[in-house]
């Protein structure tokens, strides 16, 4: 059966990936399908069945193979119970200039399999079944078997819209409601694909689960079995019998990883049918290419996302670009194009390609015709194809027509002229790189596989792909990395307020650089949301007035339940810190350590007397509010900067009851954590309690300087007079009241939920190398690398954040910001190569010092 809708974004991945686990979670055997090009939405149907997503794209592949595609999916590996087709766009919508050519329609015709259609009810009723009628009716030859509502208002909205579609005569197998939880995140080409989500495989068993709540699956596979049959011979990838040197079947490396995401299945079947072993090859973690590589497939993918981890393999960079000068056959589409060029948004790439990339402000999209423009590995000059393009960048020059390198030519010619790039860097007298934003679908055009298969066979045959490459040494640390001695065991729980030459104004922010992956700032976005730009950006006009902080406090205090006079907005949490010093709450302070200096700082300026409780790292940092003495003022983490360590809100309240002052909790990364809320200490009654929030962290704000504090009103008037006037900004305030709204707090939820298996990837990636890491529930790990580590990941390129600025820890201590999964990657192979190349010993491996 085929699933279709209307038009574009009424839900037919959520419904097509819903019915493919749940049938999927019922015992039965699921062969997907995806009308058209697209490579997203096959990783999430592989996701859901096991099996291999084939695109079904009578373009790409011709009309005639279109069935025998569908039966080859449902035979390989094993013969499928059922097949569910993913349409594209809407039902009707094809290849522009054409009678709906290569639409969905067009598949389900040449399929003859009935339609499903899904509809967004959200704001209509009776309408619903006016379109549901007219696609229906449009064309007698394609057959609308039933109808799925998604994003129903209510139950009685459901069942009136039910009521309309029934009477025409279709039934309605399910009423699917509202629910942002099962959405897969979307990107500048549409959703993220489900290899970069770490929480994919969690949100399927949601979505799988929801379906079979809602959806009537025995009716749906009352659908499916009214196709009839078949009756066509399954596609099959053609056998050959290249072969490499001495006989042997040549390695043909393949790009894979989040980065690398996009290819047909049928391209590796056709390599491995053509007598090659195909190796797939990670380029953001991967530091050399596979041993005896004779033949490398850069396919499609997004590495202008993950520019910064890529860009910092250069080891790999470098292997690759001694195997193209060496004449190693090479195809490149889109994203392997971007890979190959010099650079990609100011990040340096293998520098193959005499060209640089950078993002454009408009998509490129559509199908072309093309051929060859030069003898190359893809056949001889004048080789026909058809494709796609689909991309957000652009290279300068736009091909190598225009490039100005020897031997640099266009790849393809079409009506549109000339794209991509030729190169034969070895001076073998055809293309050995084939470059271009074009993708093929090898299975449509199997001479593309033939010929490139053969000059794999011809590389391996003359030896080259049994180069050895010269060693490459290390790049040598920056900073002067000391040997692994580890300053050994904390001090006593309660030090003296003596200064013992502690930086507390070294902050992450000094340890970044224009050319380092940024892991040493807890910031989460590198720019606010769409809509938080717009309501920041809209203020402008209101600049000529002077800020009015009540609508901010009024937002503020409904959002955490309290009265107005609890909640004084201010500049950050920094300027916070230095109202709580100047407030005269108590001579003496307490901080509680390893946490962030901010507040020491601040409280030292004004002249307090400051004692420090250090946690102990042997028992997790946690806090034993009976080693704690009294103090006037007590100010502690939570989640504690750096450590992520989450103390318990009776822990707090019990710390509150022994110092006997006024307590201060420092909550500026409580919304990036599951469920923090339950343990912070704001409610409708705080005496002698204050509570102070940051909302840089979640929503990229650390230049607008945006923060509030919450808590005993009496207090909050005291840190109010210290207040200059108009401390925080109109933008700021705006900000304030946008972020307080239910719809963003969702939205905040939703990215704590995204960070959770990033930071448990993070960890698991640590632990395999022997890193000892402190448990974290904050967008940030604590980790003890070892002393010089980090001034050598430096030298590689990622910045993290020194750990001996913070009282209590010493320099084989570091504190790395969750990012996501690629980036981690990213780190954790520089820091294997620091690992192994240095000998350097994680510290808790090393003897310790008294």
């Amino acid at each position: 059966m085929v699933v279709a809708a209307p038009a574009s974004g009424q839900g037919k991945t959520t419904v097509s990936v819903g019915l493919m686990a749940a049938l999927t979670a019922r015992g039965l055997t699921v062969a997907p399908g995806k009308v058209g090009p697209d490579y997203i939405d096959p990783g999430y149907h592989a996701l859901a069945t096991g099996r291999p997503g084939r695109n079904l794209d009578p373009w790409l592949v011709g009309a005639e193979r279109v069935p025998g595609l569908l039966v080859h999916a449902a035979r390989t590996p094993t013969v499928a119970d059922l097949s569910v087709v993913e349409g594209v766009m809407g039902l009707f919508d094809g290849r522009n200039g054409t009678d709906g050519e290569s639409s969905t329609a067009h598949v389900a015709r040449l399929l003859g399999a009935p339609v499903v259609l899904v509809v967004d009810a959200g704001h209509a009723s009776g309408t619903v079944a006016a379109t549901v009628h007219g696609l229906r009716t449009f064309d007698p030859r394609v057959q609308v078997a039933g109808v799925v509502l998604n994003r129903t208002g209510s139950p009685g909205h459901a069942a009136e819209v039910t009521r309309w579609v029934e009477q025409l005569g279709l039934p309605v197998l399910g009423a699917l409601p509202r629910d942002a939880a099962i959405s897969a995140p979307s990107r500048h080409l549409g959703l993220v694909p489900a290899a970069e989500r770490a929480d994919a495989a969690a949100a399927l068993e949601r979505l799988a689960e929801r379906t079979a709540r809602h959806i009537d699956l025995d009716a749906v596979l009352d659908i499916a079995r009214s196709a009839p049959p078949l009756d066509a011979e399954p596609w099959s990838p053609e056998a050959g019998s290249v072969a490499g040197r001495g006989g042997r079947r040549p390695v043909v490396a393949v790009a894979g990883g989040r980065a690398f995401t996009f290819r047909y299945a049928e391209t590796e079947e056709l390599l491995r049918a053509a007598g090659c072993d195909v190796v797939t090859l990670d380029p953001a973690v991967d530091r050399a290419l596979p041993a005896g590589v004779a033949g490398l497939y850069l396919g499609g993918g997004f590495p202008e996302v993950h520019a910064a981890a890529l860009s910092t393999n250069t080891g790999l960079l470098a292997d690759l670009r001694d195997a193209v000068a060496a004449g190693l056959p090479t195809v490149a589409e889109c994203a392997g194009l971007l890979y190959l060029t010099e650079s990609v948004d100011g990040h340096p790439f293998a520098g193959v390609v005499p060209a640089a990339a950078a993002m454009a402000p408009r998509l490129t999209l559509g199908y072309a015709g093309a051929r060859t423009a030069t003898d190359s590995v893809l056949g001889p000059a004048g080789t026909t194809a058809t494709g796609h393009e689909f991309h957000r960048t652009v290279t300068d020059p736009a091909s190598g027509q225009q490039s100005g390198r020897r031997g640099a030519g266009a790849a393809w010619t079409s009506e549109r002229g000339p794209s991509g790039f030729a190169l034969d860097p070895a001076g073998t007298g055809r293309a050995t790189v084939h470059a271009a934003y074009l993708h093929t679908h090898w299975a449509g055009h199997p001479h593309l596989a033939r010929s490139f298969t053969q000059a794999v066979a011809e590389h391996d045959h003359a030896g080259l792909a049994d180069r050895v490459l010269p060693p490459r040494p290390s790049p040598a640390p920056t900073g002067g990395a000391e040997a692994g001695v580890v300053q050994g065991g904390v001090a006593e729980a309660l030090a003296p307020a003596a200064t013992d030459g502690t930086d507390l104004t070294h902050h992450g922010d000094r340890e970044t650089a224009p050319d380092l992956v940024d892991l040493a700032v807890n910031v989460r976005l590198p720019e606010p949301p769409a809509w938080l730009a717009e309501v920041v950006a809209s203020t402008t006009r209101q600049l000529a007035a002077y800020p009015d902080p009540a609508p901010a406090r009024a937002a503020l205090a409904r959002r955490h339940g309290v009265a107005e006079d609890l909640v004084l907005p201010t500049a950050g949490a920094a300027e916070a810190f230095t109202l709580l010093a100047r407030a005269g709450l108590g001579a003496r302070a307490l901080v509680v350590h390893p946490q962030f200096t901010e507040p020491e700082a601040a409280v030292r300026r004004a002249g307090l007397d400051v004692e420090r409780h250090l946690l102990d790292p042997g028992d997790g940092f946690r806090l034993h509010p009976q080693a704690v003495g009294q103090a006037d003022l007590v100010l502690v983490g939570n989640p504690t900067n750096p450590t992520g360590v989450l103390h318990p809100a009776r822990t707090l309240r019990d710390l509150h009851a022994r110092t006997g002052g006024v307590l201060v909790v420092d909550e500026a990364f409580l919304d990036e954590v599951v469920d923090g809320e339950r343990e912070s200490l704001i409610a409708p009654s705080m005496p002698e309690v204050l509570v102070l929030r940051s909302l840089t962290k979640t929503w990229g704000l650390a230049g607008l300087r945006v923060g509030y504090v919450v808590g005993d009103p009496a207090l909050v008037a005291r840190l109010a007079a210290q207040q200059p006037p108009w401390s925080v900004s109109t933008p700021a305030l705006a900000a304030m009241v946008a972020t307080a709204a239910p719809s963003a707090l969702a939205e905040a939820g939703r990215l704590a939920l995204e960070l959770e298996p990033w930071r448990r990837h993070l960890a698991a990636g640590l632990g395999a190398l022997g890193v000892e890491v402190v448990p974290s529930e904050a967008p940030f790990l604590l980790a003890r690398v070892g002393r010089g580590v980090r001034e050598a990941l430096r030298a590689r390129g990622y910045a993290v954040r020194r750990g001996d600025t913070f009282p209590g820890l010493d320099a084989t201590w570091a504190r790395i910001a969750v990012r996501d999964p690629l980036t981690i990657d990213g780190l954790l192979r520089e820091l294997r190569a620091v690992l192994a190349d240095r000998a350097v010993t994680p510290a808790r491996d090393l003897p310790q010092e008294d």
